[in-house]
């Protein structure tokens, strides 16, 4: 499946990209597998939207997709049918701190 994503400013610079990308994800679309696929196509940013070795999502790094927040699913739970068929993107947010 051909799935889009988009990164946060400091993100697509370190990848070298502009805009969003497009992914080939086998099997079923999780969060998972779009950063296996990211990391797979983009090295440079392996560590940076996970940790090496826990895989846990990092702390100032949210997950998007069709309107809902998505950074406290599941690695394994299924992204929406619309990601999934690449209607529209997971998004890779920076989260903001500060008061």
């Amino acid at each position: 499946m051909m799935i889009r994503v988009t990164l946060p400013a400091h993100l697509r610079k370190l990848a070298q990209v502009d805009g969003e990308v497009t992914l080939d994800v086998e099997g079923q679309v999780t969060q998972r597998s779009v950063l296996h696929a990211l990391e797979a196509c983009y090295p440079m940013l392996c560590g940076t939207i996970r940790d090496h070795a826990t895989q846990k999502r990092r702390a100032f790094v949210r997950f998007f997709a069709c309107g809902e927040d998505l950074s406290h699913e599941t690695p394994d739970f299924p992204l929406p049918e619309a990601v999934a068929k690449g209607k529209e993107p997971f998004m890779i947010v920076g989260a903001i701190a500060g008061g």
